[in-house]
């Protein structure tokens, strides 16, 4: 059966130093893949996520070192939020206290505990208590031990003017469909799957534009199983919807296909295969920096521009 959901969120930070500390000491996720951004070399591309780098625990970062600060607004994902165990929003409660971690106190969303926080960007971000979190793979290499672990994945909030365009590719195109309502927030779910198989869409009207740059999401990639899957889902949104995608393009670890929803958010629909221990072995991922092999001539002129990280 194919799986539908979120396959991966990338975002913009500035420090790679900073944002590598944050994700992997902080929150506890394995750094799965080093590598750089295939179209600015000088540039990293760190993936987070569980031990194997599931569908839908990816959080990727192309990391600019002076890069401006973003901007939450209409046209932008407002949000992005990880799974916990039921009763680890204490433990993370006192963690981000312990640390410093700039953070919200814990509200209701949907009956589930939400704690909202945020990186040393500014991205929002949020850890929801989420029923079956616990029986989902963890990172255990970590100092968070595993009862309070981040399991990937809840979903992503798009703050959009209105819901209605982008409701209809959700669910024509990408598996989702409407579960609730609850204020201004829009909930739709992905059937068969717990991780990132929720986004939110929070419709504001004319409000102020977001702004890309460091802190926030530059797009949100769904899940395709297969190729065929995705050329069924590239079909569907030129027949049904009249949005064009790019030409599929090979990031390694996944093919990619992108296009702007009618809302303003840069989507991309990503296979599920062939994953990230292509090119590693599952043991030892993100311990060294990878390349393409088309880069891989260049290697020790990347290297020398890179900013040194542990």
């Amino acid at each position: 059966m194919d799986r539908n959901g979120i396959h991966h969120v990338t975002a913009i930070a500035s420090s790679a130093v900073r944002n590598l500390d944050f994700y992997t000491r902080v929150l506890g996720l394995r750094l799965v893949k080093k590598t750089v951004n295939f179209d600015d070399p000088g540039t990293y591309h760190f993936y987070y996520g569980d031990e194997t780098g599931s569908p839908g625990s990816i959080l990727t970062f192309f990391p600019w070192e002076h890069a401006a600060p973003g901007r939450s607004g209409v046209g932008q994902a407002e949000e992005t939020a990880f799974r916990v165990p039921q009763g680890a929003i204490g433990y993370w409660t006192h963690r981000f206290l312990a640390k410093g971690v700039a953070h919200e106190a814990p509200e209701k969303r949907f009956g589930e505990t939400v704690l909202p926080f945020k990186d040393p960007d500014g991205m929002p971000l949020a850890l929801v208590a989420a029923t079956g979190a616990e029986g989902e793979p963890a990172w255990l290499e970590s100092d968070v031990p595993v009862e309070h672990a981040i399991r990937g994945f809840h979903g992503v909030t798009l703050m959009l003017k209105d819901v209605g365009p982008t409701a209809a590719i959700l669910a024509n195109v990408l598996g989702f469909a409407e579960a609730g309502r609850e204020g201004s927030r829009v909930r739709f779910k992905a059937g068969g799957t717990g991780l990132g198989g929720v986004l939110d869409i929070r419709a504001v009207g004319a409000f102020l534009p977001g702004r890309m740059g460091a802190g926030a999401v530059h797009h949100i990639a769904f899940r395709a199983a297969d190729d065929a899957a995705q050329a069924l889902m590239v079909r569907k949104l030129a027949e049904n919807h009249g949005l064009r995608t790019t030409e599929q393009l090979d990031r390694n670890y996944f093919r990619s296909v992108y296009f702007r929803e009618p809302g303003g958010v840069l989507f991309e629909i990503a296979t599920d295969i062939p994953g990230f221990a292509v090119d590693e072995p599952a043991a030892i991922l993100g311990q060294t920096l990878k390349l393409p092999s088309f880069l891989e001539p260049r290697r020790k002129e990347i290297e020398a521009v890179l900013p040194k990280v542990a």
